[in-house]
């Protein structure tokens, strides 16, 4: 024993990742596959409709969502590590969801006109 943590402890510990990685794709594979069989019975028995992609709601979302993550992890490195190499880690995804939400309202604008 070492600091008080046995090695059945450390197993069980390392096993718990490795086992959530495996359920998590199992169900990920799952989904695929039975969304996949869902739409080819759907176009034999011809009621199938595609559902297009909304290009402006998914934009405006993912451009929400990496604002927010690099605005925290920009705030987090500044607070921890200070400036360097560390703090492009909240800086690129702050300047991909900036550009996100720049080419949605440059979208929604020029569908206005």
């Amino acid at each position: 024993m070492e600091n008080g943590v046995s090695a059945a402890s450390k197993v069980i510990i390392s096993i718990i990742p490795i086992v959530g990685i495996v359920m998590g794709c199992t169900v990920v594979f799952f989904y695929i596959l039975w969304s996949h069989r869902e739409k080819m019975l759907m176009i034999e028995k011809g009621s199938y409709a595609p559902k297009p992609l909304d290009v402006d709601v998914f934009s405006l979302l993912a451009g929400i969502l990496l604002v927010a993550v690099g605005i925290t992890l920009t705030a987090v490195f500044l607070v921890m590590a200070s400036a360097g190499y560390t703090l492009l880690g909240g800086l690129i995804p702050l300047s991909v969801g900036i550009g996100f939400l720049a080419f949605y309202s440059l979208r929604a604008r020029r569908r206005a006109t």
